[in-house]
């Protein structure tokens, strides 16, 4: 018996791993937090399984539910939106199973920073522009934030921040970072991404809060803020002509280019 957490990605039933809906579809027992995770996507779970949604559970419950399905040796789909690594509240979970000695294991999924991207068409990290991405938050009831991990602090750093759980947040979150990136850096509120529903509110730090505000989002999005939003930059390195490398390696000169494979 194994319980396997697995990401759902951002919402489209689509996005879903191979190796995560294959779970699903074989597990007895499914799990999933549905007010992230759409039902399609459980759906899959073959017929007759016991499927609850535990957005209405504590984590004793939950627990609960788990060890119920464990003593009758059934292996549980345990489903998260997004990654599981992310934000999926899956470590309080993975020790209460620890200290139960029941195993479990991890499948990922899209991050919803990911399928925003996608969304965009746009890469997050640009040569000469930006190299790093930050996945933070800011302070909520349900979590503070540690010591040295403020916003201004890693705005600070200049690198594109993908902003979790923080709508409610985004006059803080344009405070903090206006000084560090200025009032036209382009900044995106990103709504239920790859759902149906699906905005993407597009604009800079000095009017996001006002075109969010006037777009009624007040939950469930995403912000991302830095220039590489802007797209531009210059080219990498990794295609151009005198670049080389192992699978491009330097020809000798006369030596004939290799024949392309089919």
């Amino acid at each position: 018996m194994t319980v396997h957490f697995i990401g759902a990605g951002p919402g489209a039933p689509d996005l879903i791993t191979v190796r995560g809906l294959r779970l699903i579809e074989r597990c007895p027992v499914c799990l999933y937090a549905g007010s992230l995770v759409p039902r399609a996507i459980v759906d899959a779970a073959p017929r007759g399984a016991r499927v609850v949604d535990t957005s209405a559970l504590t984590l004793d419950e939950i627990i609960a539910e788990i060890a119920a399905a464990h003593a009758q040796g059934l292996d549980i789909a345990r489903v998260h939106s997004g990654d599981p690594s992310l934000y999926g509240a899956t470590a309080e979970q993975m020790r209460r199973l620890d200290a139960l000695a029941i195993p479990f294991d991890v499948t990922p999924g899209v991050p919803a920073f990911a399928a925003a991207a996608a969304a965009l068409g746009r890469e997050l990290t640009l040569p000469g522009v930006a190299q790093s991405v930050i996945l933070t938050r800011t302070a909520t009831r349900a979590s503070a934030m540690p010591d040295g991990e403020d916003l201004d602090r890693l705005a600070a750093i200049g690198a594109t921040l993908a902003i979790h759980l923080s709508i409610a947040n985004l006059a803080r979150v344009v405070r903090a970072c206006l000084p560090h990136y200025g009032a036209d850096c382009p900044a995106i509120v990103a709504y239920r991404i790859s759902w149906p529903d699906e905005q993407l509110i597009c604009g800079t730090l000095g009017d996001i809060r006002d075109k969010t505000k006037r777009a009624g989002i007040t939950r469930t999005a995403l912000i991302l803020i830095g220039p590489a939003l802007a797209g531009g930059g210059s080219d990498s390195r990794l295609y151009a002509a005198d670049h080389h490398h192992v699978m491009r390696p330097r020809r000798r000169r006369h030596e004939p280019k290799p024949a392309s494979s089919r």
